[in-house]
């Protein structure tokens, strides 16, 4: 199988007009999670406070600050300005590789990079070396000189002793697409909960990684001369490299005590919204999670035509058409190669799908491969325990602007499906009579009268039950109506001490 690039920069002059459409391709919002054009809002999605405050602050064009030969990047921020990207493609069409290259832009741009271009390779296996090979390495180095950039970024996951070769070549920085997804989250986390979990993350990537400058991490901490504290501690004593691992492992130690510590009010709030159905939106990253929820919910969280806009997670009341209230919960976003330390990080947040009674899984109908996206999903929520076990709706976003042909390709699959607009209105309310038609119904018939001075419980069954008759008596309410076990007990219990 042919190792060389499909489309190389470093070809014949006769070839530029070829490289220069696959350049315009990657650079391209087509393809992506990412669509064209500003982001779209509707009057549900509110004041979009959280809009303006990420916008206060922009990287400025040509300011960059990199040294010409960056080969130790472990111990500065991660600032991405101006890069190139590299992907690399065993199996599948070229289409598909393609594509894949066109999100790692889409992912770069959203981390505040500048794309200046891009390399695709066909080998039938990784070089174990540098990836990409000693001879295309060289070449990805003269291509990074000649466009004046400072980051290289490849669309897989490297192994250390890989970037660090690669870096050794390229003579600038070297970064994966797993650390500039992580670079990312940590960008976009605001709640305490989020920076811990980006935070065990990031380390749970860098600990491998870690190596110093020269002999600098081999000085050692023992002996009288570097200790002073005489007979008994001579030896070869402990390495700065392993006191900075030592130093990681206790730093991640305590962030996943405070994940833990912070079950207990997770769990608490769950306990409140008890006895009310649970909806849990899941879906690729961009799909329109974020709109939909404003649309259904009025909640006015941020919506903004990037990827990973949101990530900390967020609840909210609705009410299904016949008057049953339910809850809404919004996750964080998926992507295809989602890193494994992401999904075990925010495992905690990952949960509310499994706890949730229906999945409503939003599918960008309008991208290239929207089975795809479908696919990366499935696989991160199999990771998820009980999350495959919950009912889950296909909610076919984007129909407005979606062909019709994959709207129906879609619609054919074993899930049930509904196609809807969030930013028309389209559908969705379709997706509310969906909704409250998948969504349990309490199991218990009651039909009793409430005495007046027990109006909580009249209440509680419009909010938690479904009332199917009311009528006021001379000894109290009439109530007929399906609530859940524990409601039950207690109107049974009312109207026998008021007989």
């Amino acid at each position: 199988m042919d190792d060389g690039p499909l489309e190389d920069r470093a070809s014949a002059p006769d070839d530029d007009a070829r490289t220069d459409a696959v350049l315009e391709r990657i650079l391209s919002r087509s393809g992506t999670a990412v669509s064209e054009g500003a982001t779209s809002e509707t009057d549900y999605d509110g004041d979009q406070y959280d809009r303006e405050e990420r916008a206060a602050l922009r990287r400025v064009a040509g300011l960059s600050t990199e040294l010409e030969d960056v080969t130790e990047v472990e111990y500065r921020q991660l600032r991405l300005e101006r890069v190139v990207l590299v992907g690399q493609w065993s199996h599948g069409t070229a289409q598909d590789a393609e594509i894949g290259l066109r999100e790692l832009a889409a992912l770069a741009e959203t981390a505040g990079s500048e794309v200046l271009d891009g390399v695709l390779q066909r080998r039938p296996h990784p070089d174990p070396a540098t990836y990409i090979g000693a001879g295309k390495a060289q070449e990805v180095h003269d291509l990074v000189k000649a466009v004046g950039a400072d980051t290289v970024i490849v669309n897989d996951d490297l192994a250390p002793s890989q970037r660090r070769a690669l870096e050794d070549v390229v003579k600038v920085k070297v970064i994966d697409r797993t650390a500039l997804i992580l670079d990312i989250f940590a960008q976009h986390a605001k709640s305490r909960e989020g920076k811990a979990q980006v935070e065990l993350a990031q380390l749970e990537y860098l600990l491998p990684r870690l190596r110093g400058w020269g002999d600098s991490m081999s000085r050692q901490a023992g002996g009288r001369v570097a200790g002073g504290e005489g007979i008994g501690s001579r030896g070869p004593g402990e390495t700065k490299i392993e006191l900075d691992r030592r130093r990681i492992r206790t730093r991640m130690a305590m962030l996943r005590r405070q994940i833990k510590a912070m079950e207990p009010a997770r769990a608490v709030r769950r306990e409140r919204r008890l006895g009310l159905p649970n909806v849990a939106i899941v879906g690729y990253t961009n799909a329109g999670k974020s709109s939909l929820l404003n649309r259904v919910t009025g909640a006015g969280v941020l919506v903004e035509n990037a990827l990973f806009a949101t990530l900390d997670p967020t609840v909210r009341r609705s009410q299904t058409p016949d008057g049953r209230a339910f809850t809404v919960s919004d996750t964080v976003g998926f992507v295809k190669d989602l890193p494994h330390q992401l999904v075990a990080a925010f495992a905690s947040t990952l949960e509310e799908a499994a706890h949730a009674d229906l999945v409503l899984h939003v599918v960008d109908a309008a991208h290239p491969d929207p089975e795809g996206q479908i696919r990366a999903v499935h696989e991160v929520l199999a990771d998820v325990p009980g999350a495959t076990d919950v009912p889950e709706l296909l909610v076919l976003n984007k129909c407005d602007v979606a062909d019709a042909a994959t709207v129906l390709q879609l619609r054919s699959r074993r899930e049930r499906s509904v196609e809807v607009s969030a930013l028309t209105g389209e559908g969705v309310a379709e997706l509310m009579d969906v909704i409250g038609e998948m969504l349990p119904r309490p199991g218990v018939k009651v039909d009793l009268v409430v005495p007046y001075t027990r109006g909580d419980l009249i209440s509680e069954a419009h909010t938690h039950g479904e009332v199917l008759g009311e009528s006021h008596e001379a000894d109290g309410t009439h109530l007929v109506a399906l609530v859940d076990e524990s409601l039950a007990a207690r109107l049974e219990a009312s109207a026998a001490a008021a007989s």
